[in-house]
């Protein structure tokens, strides 16, 4: 792609936010980007038996986690929570996949007046069983196993609808403890406002295709939260907090802020996906994001200056940020998965920008 184009993308990204974050205008840029006239005509059907490939979730994950480098002062630990007792912790088993379902708490545990700026799941890989190995055969050599984080939201109609939180490869012969960033987690929870625990969902599959990386994945077993497993390490969430009121929200919104009687600042402004009927299908992950918008006012230059050039100051996007997506592009009559990442989607700094 051109530079001068990639420039014009961009400028025209931040024009767009500038304004408004409509929902014609929000569609415009990523048309743009993907050097699309329009959105491709997807449906459900399109999604069944649709496998994200490997290295279009890798992109995707190292995408994500090079976003979430925090600019901010470090947090302070909130909590850990170890899920809810009397929970079964179920652990359910298929061909290819082994799936272990969890449970967390969340109602009253985020201190109020903070944000909650990492959160991290960890669990406890089990010694490994060679009972559970399958027979040695004259097979490429299997060492990892592909360990999936998927948050769980649970639909009025009764279904599930999942988002990729994290994944990596962990060794099958090592046991311990393994880390998770299930921080996009934790908001997705608090953006829906729900007065119910937060479900998380752990998919163990090969490290590659094939019916013997799958066999050795099957090893691979986590501590549950199910009170017969007496085993040490149940499942643990870290929440880590920062406390607006000693760090203060550098450039955020306060309550009066929506009346407009404050001076320039951020103001949060969630996109859901999920409600958007261009995105429902378009859109694999993520879920939703907080974009930000600029609202307030700003002082106003004396007028005596106008004439040397200065205009009207107004409260403007001064930095911004990518966003990483995973979304389905039609190539014939084949349907694909690819991931992207689209900048300056997200606005980090609010400013006072003056006209000329």
């Amino acid at each position: 792609m051109d530079v001068r184009f990639t420039w014009m993308l961009c400028v025209l990204c931040l024009v767009v936010m500038v304004r408004a974050f409509t929902q014609d205008r929000f569609k415009e840029v990523l048309l743009k980007q993907l050097g699309l006239s329009e959105v491709p005509k997807l449906h459900n059907r399109d999604l069944v038996d649709l496998v994200i490939p490997d290295h279009v979730k890798n992109k995707y994950i190292s995408m994500l986690k090079r976003n979430r480098v925090k600019r901010r002062a470090l947090p302070s630990l909130a909590g850990i929570l170890r899920g809810i007792p009397g929970n079964t912790g179920e652990v359910l088993y298929s061909d290819t996949t082994t799936r272990q379902n969890l449970i967390f708490d969340m109602e009253g545990r985020i201190p109020k007046n903070s944000e909650v700026t990492m959160a991290e799941l960890k669990l406890f890989k089990k010694p490994l069983d060679r009972a559970n190995l399958p027979a040695k055969q004259s097979h490429r050599l299997v060492s990892n196993a592909r360990v999936s984080v998927y948050w769980v939201q649970r639909q009025h109609d009764g279904t599930n609808r999942t988002s990729l939180i994290d994944s990596r490869l962990v060794p099958i012969r090592e046991s311990g403890w393994k880390n998770f960033d299930v921080t996009q987690a934790v908001h997705y929870w608090l953006r829906n406002k729900r007065r119910e625990p937060m479900f998380l969902e752990v998919w163990i599959e090969g490290e590659r295709v094939g019916s013997h990386a799958s066999e050795m994945a099957k090893a691979v077993r986590f501590t549950s939260q199910d009170p017969k497993d007496k085993a040490l390490g149940k499942p643990e969430l870290v929440l880590y907090t920062l406390d607006l009121e000693d760090y203060g929200g550098p450039g955020d919104c306060k309550e009066e802020a929506v009346t407009g009687k404050s001076t320039c600042c951020r103001q949060k402004h969630y996109i859901n996906f999920r409600e958007l009927t261009w995105t429902q299908y378009w859109i694999i992950e993520p879920a939703g994001y907080q974009a930000y918008r600029c609202s307030g006012g700003c002082l106003q230059p004396p007028s005596s200056l106008w004439r040397f050039g200065y205009g009207e100051r107004a409260c403007a996007v001064a930095e911004s940020s990518p966003l990483p997506v995973m979304y389905l592009i039609k190539r014939g009559n084949r349907t694909e998965i690819e991931a992207a990442e689209f900048p300056n989607m997200v606005i980090e700094k609010c400013s006072c920008v003056t006209d000329g």
